[in-house]
């Protein structure tokens, strides 16, 4: 469920290509510059296409209106490409859609060894600088061609007018085999006035909602804007079906799937903007963008551009997600670190043992983070579906919001006032009270150190489950549920015990028997989750 976008190298190792004419023979193409183009990320520039006087027949050498002139683009990329291969097109006046399809090929490898992996996208006339505003889509490695013009653009790519100028077509060779990469890019102009404009159709900042109250949300989904194969349409109705208060729209490097949500949010379901960002050191999400906000991806941690862009999603108001950190795909795995981080997502699809370390880095941080005095990371947890059969909704964030709308979800996550359910069949109800006072998640009781502490779990939806209470110290207290799925366990701490206290509900393992422990040597191999809370925190006062 992860899909890789960019690849590494800053090799000036030279790499040639042809690009002939439907009219004419093939011409040489030889690399005009290697690195430097985005300061960041390795890439190579080669030389450019020309659609100048394609038709010598038309007035002033431009085509008639309806008129179609293509060119296609071969060349060779060497293991160790770079991160992204820049073919400028020139494009004349006069054009109001230009096409692109592309081939590269699949030798065998051996076994173990990478074959070839290639995306692709395009930046218009504005140019291809980090973060700059030519990005006109990108469809990673999800489909073979596309199309930009006003109004009928490629799922991915972003409508408006297909101004003259250089344009950039974007390979991503994000794997190539040993024997190399041939590829081959066709890049056809249509010629006719532009034609009428897009309307966007952005989704509104708020729902009806309950007022202050528990909302269940799926914060990572995929649709046919990127690599999913569900039509927004379908992924609003699943998120309707599974009982979801709320979505973000995270497809991959592209922030086309904005300007369509409107029609499918309502009072019921509060759909925001978002971004996952695949960059080749891990994914992130931009959570809570403005409408056609876009994020870019192409840099790595070594880069030190992570920052800036994180800083362009707080601007927003949105959050900066670590996704599946421990995913076990090329550049999913999580290298840059979690100072710049608003939550962390722990839980990613159904439950697997990446999962299990994702949270056992994040309890371990839990801790640095009592010791130290600095905040600690929420976490969360969304289904990453793209495509039937899986789930949207499995796993989900429920958090508490002042209201049903984009600044209140985002300020409950970024507060830790959230916890993660597997469905909205289970349901958890924490809280730690002591000395006459009482704390929620994500709150903070403050005692005597010697105080008695009773931490209560109400639990819903988990026949047979099994509840753990974890704090600074690890698991401190094991209890089953019954066939119900329903009950209520309490065990006492203090203060000077435990600086927080955080609970996990598993589900019997594959035998069909609980995770059996003690507090002195609990068993390692627990069943899957079925919901886990973020702390609340224990300090002693005078």
């Amino acid at each position: 469920m992860c899909q890789s976008g960019t690849c590494e190298h800053t090799s000036s190792t030279a790499e040639e290509g042809t690009a002939e004419e439907d009219t004419a023979g093939p011409g040489r193409r030889t690399l005009l510059m290697a690195g430097g183009v985005l300061g960041a990320a390795g890439a190579l520039t080669l030389a450019p296409v020309g659609f100048a006087q394609a038709d010598e027949n038309a007035a002033a050498g431009t085509p008639a209106d309806g008129a179609e002139v293509t060119r296609t683009i071969t060349g060779h990329l060497p293991t160790g490409a770079a991160d992204f291969v820049y073919l400028p097109v020139e494009v004349p006046s006069g054009v109001d859609q230009i096409a692109v399809s592309y081939t590269y090929d699949k030798p065998a490898v051996p076994s173990g060894t990478p074959g070839n992996a290639c995306d692709i996208g395009i930046f218009d006339e504005r140019g291809t600088a980090l973060g700059g505003r030519g990005f006109r889509g990108w469809s990673g490695g999800a489909r073979t061609s596309f199309v930009v013009n006003s109004a009928d653009t490629t799922p991915g790519y972003l409508p408006g007018p297909v101004n003259a100028g250089t344009w950039h077509v974007v390979l991503g060779p994000y794997q190539v085999a040993p024997q190399g990469m041939n590829y081959s890019v066709t890049v056809t102009l249509g010629y006719g006035p532009t034609g009428t404009p897009f309307t966007p159709n952005y989704p509104s900042e708020r729902a009806r909602g309950r007022g202050r109250a528990w909302y269940r949300g799926d914060c990572h989904l995929h649709t046919v804007h990127s690599d999913g194969k569900r039509l927004p349409s379908e992924v609003a109705a699943g998120a309707r079906a599974a009982g979801l208060d709320f979505i973000v729209s995270t497809d991959h490097n592209t922030s086309s799937a904005h300007a369509v949500w409107g029609e499918y949010a309502g009072p019921d379901l509060l759909i925001i903007n978002g971004e996952e960002i695949t960059t080749r050191n891990g994914h992130w999400l931009a959570l809570g963008l403005d409408n056609g906000s876009w994020i870019d991806w192409r840099y790595r941690s070594r880069d030190d551009a992570f920052p800036r862009f994180a800083r362009q999603v707080r601007r927003q108001g949105g959050l900066v997600v670590p996704a599946h950190p421990y995913c076990p795909y090329v550049a999913c795995q999580w290298k840059f670190g979690y100072e710049d981080a608003d939550a962390v997502e722990v839980w990613n699809g159904p439950w697997t043992y990446d999962d299990e370390s994702a949270v056992d880095t994040w309890d371990a941080m839990l801790g640095t983070a009592m010791r130290s005095g600095k905040d600690w990371l929420p976490a969360m947890a969304n289904s990453d579906a793209h495509s039937v059969p899986q789930v949207i909704g499995l796993p989900q964030t429920v958090v508490h919001a002042d209201d049903l709308s984009r600044p209140a979800v985002l300020e409950g996550i970024r507060k830790g006032r959230a916890y993660v359910a597997e469905s909205s069949a289970v349901t958890v109800v924490f809280s730690a009270t002591g000395g006459g006072r009482s704390a929620g998640i994500a709150e903070t009781l403050r005692v005597a150190a010697d105080t008695p502490v009773d931490v209560c779990l109400e639990v819903s939806g988990v026949p047979n489950g099994t509840v753990r209470f974890i704090t600074d110290e690890g698991q401190m207290h094991q209890e089953s549920l019954g066939a119900s799925g329903a009950g209520t366990v309490v065990w006492r701490t203090t203060a000077s015990l435990a600086a927080y206290v955080r609970a996990e509900v598993r589900h019997p393992k594959a035998d069909g028997t609980p995770g059996k422990g003690n507090t002195m040597a609990p068993d390692l191999q627990w069943g899957p989750m079925a919901a886990l809370t973020n702390p609340i925190l224990l300090r002693t006062r005078d």
